[in-house]
């Protein structure tokens, strides 16, 4: 017998598209999103299109005005800034989707054992949760950023290895990004566990596990979806942060952060190197977050109700 429950509202997925497709300035956002990403993915495309060789150093070619062959100029090598932009953005992109499904994956899991089980095991997660919590995020991230991997007892292999930052940064932050998901499902657990179906499927002889994955977990969808895209804007920002503050990304893979960082000295001379990555940056963060606020009043409407 089939007990599964849907929390939100009997909707369909047509329903829910229907509700985003009303919020314009989520529409817009997507598309955005969409486009930039696709640019970002072409990058090899556009790079092969225009001739050129994005890591290629020409220092007779430095600081040159936006051309045909150079849409958006060169920087202070001689190198194209489109083109190495949107190698930027492929990993800004890529640590912010990956770490944030890494930290909802953490949450989730954390939130959902809280949550079910309750009683001392719930107590010492979400005293662990608000231990998180009350660090200090950025301090904490500067810290754990800061850590030699080779002294950790790695092997030579890895932590040599030319792409460990990206990994590095995506399991820091996943590692200090978990606990408003946490929160969430485990609020949402505490709920659900007393409803009709669940007691009904514990009264079939369905053990906790199953209960968690096949009775309580898909009635979580709609704020782990919702905290997730949320987070993936912050998660971009703070990776931003670190690869400025020269503890993220490491040249010579670009990304947004770090394009900023070997801006900072050229500001006055010219500012283009600066302004397209900053502005990439807050384009990107700001669409997510009109995102999650339109999954949020689509898959749960009572949440746009409450902000009237």
């Amino acid at each position: 017998m089939n007990v599964a429950w849907t929390l939100a509202d009997d909707t369909g997925p047509g329903e829910v598209a229907r509700r985003f497709t009303q919020h314009r300035l989520a529409i817009a956002s997507l598309a955005v999103l969409i486009i930039l990403t696709g640019l970002c993915l072409a990058a090899p495309l556009i790079e092969a299109g225009l001739g050129i060789d994005a890591a290629a150093v020409d220092l007779f070619a430095r600081y040159q005005a936006p051309s045909a062959a150079h849409p958006l100029g060169t920087d202070e090598l001689g190198r194209d800034v489109l083109v190495r932009l949107l190698y930027g953005g492929r990993v800004s992109l890529f640590v912010g989707s990956t770490a944030a499904l890494a930290a909802a994956v953490l949450g989730t899991t954390v939130g959902l054992v809280a949550g079910y089980t309750g009683g001392r095991t719930d107590a010492f997660l979400m005293r662990l949760t608000d231990g998180v919590i009350a660090l200090p995020l950025l301090p904490l991230l500067i810290v754990l950023a800061a850590i030699d991997l080779g002294k950790l007892g790695l092997p030579p292999a890895l932590t040599d290895a030319s792409d460990i930052s990206l990994y590095r940064i995506v399991a820091i932050v996943a590692l200090a990004g978990w606990t408003t998901v946490a929160r969430l499902v485990r609020g949402t657990a505490l709920a659900i566990k007393t409803r009709p179906f669940v007691l009904a499927a514990r009264s079939q002889g369905a053990g906790p596990m199953r209960i968690m994955l096949r009775h309580i977990l898909p009635n979580l969808t709609t704020p782990i979806i919702v905290a997730t895209t949320l987070s993936v804007g912050n998660v971009i920002l703070l990776e931003s942060v670190l690869s400025f503050l020269g503890l993220g990304i490491q040249p010579p893979l670009p990304s947004w952060g770090n394009l900023l960082t070997g801006a900072q000295e050229t500001i006055w001379q010219a500012p283009g190197l600066a302004f397209y990555p900053g502005l990439a940056i807050f384009i990107t963060v700001i669409a997510f977050n009109f995102v999650g606020d339109g999954l949020q009043d689509a898959l749960d409407p009572r949440a746009s109700e409450r902000r009237r």
